[in-house]
C-alpha cells in the first residue's frame, strides 16, 4: 500500500544543480482547480482543438472520448453541487458552457 502525503513538493524541494527530468519534476498541488482545468485540457484535446507536437502528429477529433470527458466533468459538478466556493462553482459551469458549446461546433458535421 502506498502512503499518501499531505506535503506538496515545490521547486526549492530540489537541488539546484539537479537537472528537471521526468522523475522529479514537481507537481501541481491536488487542487479542484487543477482536476476541473486537467479534463477541460482533454475534452479540448479530444476534440481537435489543442494538441502538442507537429502536424503529422495531430491525432483525428474523437467525438466519443470527447463526450465522455464532457460528461465526466458534468457528474462532477452535479455530484459536487452545493460543497463549493463561488469561484470553483464558475469554473466548473462555465468550462462545461464552453466545452459543450465547441464540442457543437467541432462535431456538427457528423452524425451521431
Amino acid at each position: 500500500m502506498i502512503a499518501m502525503s499531505d506535503e506538496v513538493n515545490t521547486r526549492e524541494d530540489f537541488a539546484a544543480d539537479d537537472p528537471m527530468t521526468e522523475d522529479n519534476m514537481p507537481l501541481p498541488p491536488p487542487t479542484f482547480e487543477f482536476l476541473t482545468l486537467s479534463f477541460k485540457t482533454q475534452a479540448e484535446i479530444h476534440m481537435g482543438l489543442l494538441h502538442f507536437g507537429e502536424g503529422p502528429d495531430k491525432p483525428k477529433p474523437n467525438a466519443r472520448m470527447a463526450r465522455h470527458t464532457i460528461d465526466m466533468l458534468a457528474m462532477l459538478q452535479h455530484k459536487t453541487k452545493g460543497n463549493l466556493s463561488l469561484e470553483e462553482q464558475r469554473l466548473i459551469d462555465n468550462s462545461l458552457t464552453e466545452l459543450r458549446f465547441r464540442f457543437v461546433q467541432a462535431f456538427s458535421d457528423q452524425k451521431p
